[in-house]
């Protein structure tokens, strides 16, 4: 069985109308976390995947990463980088959560990697 997307993040020039788009849309209750202008989502659907909305910037430009759950992020992103993909994000610990990084498939999209 393959690895489940555990994580989406949407990265936006203007965050706030952001969340005030999807939540509109979508009926999602965005919980805002000010000191990192970052809102966790709560879709409300007990199958939905978890995921949250903030500020684009150089380092994380605007658009969509989806994470996929692995055993060990640095394992799968070397594996990425031997299969034509590049790193774009070196693992970092989310802390009490776990590890993400981030890389470029073949053709340019941003993929995450979410290690409990």
């Amino acid at each position: 069985m393959g690895r489940a997307v555990a994580w989406f993040d949407i990265a936006a020039n203007d965050p706030a109308r952001s969340r005030k788009f999807y939540a509109d849309l979508f009926e999602w209750d965005i919980h805002v976390l000010e000191e990192m202008n970052y809102g966790m989502v709560d879709a409300g659907a007990s199958e939905g995947i978890p995921g949250g909305i903030g500020q684009a910037d150089d380092s994380n430009p605007a658009g969509i990463v989806i994470y996929a759950a692995v055993d060990d992020a640095k394992a799968a992103l070397d594996k990425a980088e031997s299969l034509g993909g590049k790193v774009v994000t070196t693992p970092y610990e989310i802390p009490g959560s776990g590890v993400m990084a981030v890389f470029q498939d073949p053709e340019g999209n941003r993929v995450g990697l979410w290690q409990r």
